[in-house]
């Protein structure tokens, strides 16, 4: 699993590990970590919305030469995230076969399991953070000297109480709410998750029926962090992890809003759906014993003109958006519409 360690189910309600390695990459090396172009490699799965959150700021940001990345195969075994996209099984840039490798090299049995995603230090080849809740806002923040030009700012001071204030709310109950759904064992954790789904989503809807973001008028952080959740929506959650009150395209708003972002450069061009369903439906055996992957949904209509541009706001602020995807990097056909 991704995004601060392990998962289980059974009788207890699920509950989402903290991140065990909190350092931070900053400006100034506080944590004994300097921002350095070259020097770390993101570990990813685009499978994984917590990663994904990084993926889409990385693009954002234009960081793509500055921070390099591994992509992991979206089907973990025993062991956790493997590198078996690449050839011979191994990461090129840091020779590992497995990100556990990395975590072993920073702590000799560490709590919390192997989770993406993940920095990790290429000339020690140890782990550095997987903090996925603080670590696209230190890219945002920190990592300011190796911005693209024209890059957005997507943490504004002026607005980091309300964007926060959002998040939180985003995360308990839509982030970690589907998965609270649908690892529950007992049907009243079950009724009471998957309703805190959708009544944040109602509650979401006519505030995204008067402006195009969340907070202000440009992306923020608060649009990356809720976009990783609906664009995974109908295609797994819905289905898989029972959150089935309604879809993601039945909500005239929503559908409107996560695709007027999949639209955006730096959002849409980080999303493989193969991937994402791949991964749900084969690893998480105990809700999906047969590991069938489902044919749906058609994802054409992603491409569909949604008309958010009508209500104003500038995607990116006095920015600009972000280059061509390098060619290493591009989505498989396969997992785009």
């Amino acid at each position: 699993m991704g995004g601060g360690g392990n998962s289980t189910y059974g009788k207890k309600p699920f509950k989402r590990s903290k991140s065990h390695f909190t350092d931070r990459i900053t400006a100034d090396g506080r944590d004994g970590w300097p921002v350095a172009a070259g020097r770390y490699r993101l570990v990813a799965s685009r499978a994984c919305p917590w990663a994904s959150r990084a993926l889409v700021s990385r693009r954002l940001l234009g960081l793509e030469a500055a921070l390099s990345l591994a992509v992991a195969d979206p089907i973990q075994d025993d062991r956790s995230w493997r590198f078996t996209l690449d050839p011979d099984g191994r990461d090129p840039v840091l020779g590992i076969r497995f990100l556990s490798e990395a975590y072993d090299r920073r702590e000799t049995g560490h709590p919390g399991g192997v989770s993406v995603p993940a920095i990790v230090d290429v000339p020690t080849g140890k782990l550095v953070s997987n903090d996925y809740q603080q670590l696209t806002l230190d890219l945002a923040t920190e990592w300011t000297a190796l911005h693209r030009d024209g890059a957005p700012d997507l943490y504004p001071h002026a607005l980091r109480d309300e964007i926060d204030a959002v998040m939180a709310d985003v995360y308990e109950d839509v982030n970690n709410g589907v998965y609270r759904a649908g690892f529950a064992a007992e049907q009243e954790v079950y009724e009471d998750a998957c309703a805190r789904v959708f009544r944040r989503l109602e509650l979401l809807t006519p505030r995204l029926a008067r402006q195009r973001y969340l907070v202000g008028d440009t992306i923020t952080e608060a649009d990356i962090r809720l976009f990783t959740t609906l664009v995974r929506f109908d295609a797994v959650y819905h289905g898989h992890f029972k959150c089935n009150l309604w879809k993601i395209t039945e909500n005239q708003v929503l559908w409107a809003y996560v695709r007027d972002l999949y639209q955006t450069p730096g959002f849409g061009d980080t999303v493989d759906f193969d991937d994402i369903k791949r991964h749900y439906y084969q690893v998480h055996t105990g809700i999906n014993p047969t590991r069938i992957v489902p044919l749906g949904p058609d994802p054409a209509g992603w491409l569909a003109p949604h008309h958010r541009e009508e209500l104003g706001g500038r995607p990116f602020g006095d920015g600009t958006p972000p280059g061509p995807v390098p060619a290493d990097e591009e989505v498989a056909a396969r997992g785009r519409p």
